[in-house]
């Protein structure tokens, strides 16, 4: 971070002699000397008085002297921060965090396997839930993120990262609170009849594909309306302004205040787990690891 010069000028200050300075640093009187003549020439000071005993510096070279030191005392100082934090961004995992992506279940995976981390902490980085602005917090795996956490069938968010399943999240109908349905324990699909059906569009989605493709078939009395691929909460605010019904998750029972969401009887479900870099790291994968001996074992 700062000229070696500087190294050999101190030096030769210390010792009062460019011999004595060439020996300290391993090198020839004479490069010391042509150090000492550059750093001179470039400063436009004459920093030292020459004579037959030695070298003593002059008012000029008493103030770069001191001045040296500090630079090169902050520079090293400034290195070892740099390291440090170095180390420390080398010994935690990022994990990111949403309001339909939580990392709790990620957290409860984490303090089960933390042992075998020692040296490692978690750092949640939280990020907003957008259905354009997903693809780019996935495809950051591997830089601003290690870890994601959430629901995946998704072909686009599978083109751009690794996907280690956890389970299955079974598929509801979230309705508004004042809808005549919220009195229901469970609902059938014949109760949708005449409803209007809020789901993700074609064309992503194996579940959400099959689920679309059977009741277009069997229950053409569900209308259903598009959302974009991936959910956020301008879709949660469409069913509750709109009167509709929204096929949700388990998982998002908490989402939104105004809806209510109720099972289905029918056995629809769809994975979640881990999403990390397609080139992981070699803790990732470690880390990924105990995740599956974790599961083998019925933890």
């Amino acid at each position: 971070m700062y000229d070696i010069t500087l190294e050999t000028f101190i030096t030769a200050a210390d010792c009062g002699s460019f011999t004595k300075t060439a020996e300290r640093l391993f090198i020839s009187p004479t490069a010391v000397m042509k150090q000492i003549n550059a750093l001179e020439s470039r400063l436009e000071l004459k920093l030292f008085k020459r004579n037959s005993s030695g070298v003593k510096l002059t008012p000029a070279g008493e103030i770069i002297y001191k001045t040296a030191k500090r630079i090169i005392e902050y520079s090293k100082k400034a290195v070892a921060e740099a390291q440090a934090a170095t180390e420390a961004y080398n010994t935690t995992f990022c994990v990111g965090t949403s309001l339909l992506n939580p990392a709790k279940p990620f957290m409860d995976l984490w303090y089960k396997l933390n042992g075998e981390f020692p040296d490692y902490k978690l750092h949640l980085v939280p990020f907003e839930d957008d259905h354009e602005g997903i693809l780019s917090e996935i495809g950051k795996l591997g830089e601003k993120l290690d870890f994601l956490i959430g629901v995946c069938d998704s072909k686009q968010w599978l083109s751009l990262c690794n996907f280690e399943p956890l389970g299955q999240y079974k598929k509801m109908i979230a309705v508004p609170r004042e809808h005549p349905l919220t009195h229901k324990s469970s609902v059938k699909l014949e109760d949708l009849y005449g409803e209007t059906l809020i789901m993700v569009k074609r064309g992503d989605s194996e579940v959400n594909d099959d689920i679309r493709a059977y009741l277009e078939k069997n229950h053409p009395q569900i209308k259903i309306e598009d959302a974009p691929q991936f959910y956020d909460l301008d879709v949660f605010n469409r069913a509750v302004q709109t009167g509709s019904a929204l096929l949700t998750l388990e998982c998002w029972r908490e989402v939104h205040p105004a809806l209510v969401s109720i099972p289905v009887e029918w056995e629809r479900s769809i994975p979640y787990g881990i999403l990390y870099p397609l080139d992981p790291s070699d803790d990732i994968l470690r880390f990924i690891e105990c995740v599956r001996k974790n599961r083998a074992a019925g933890g």
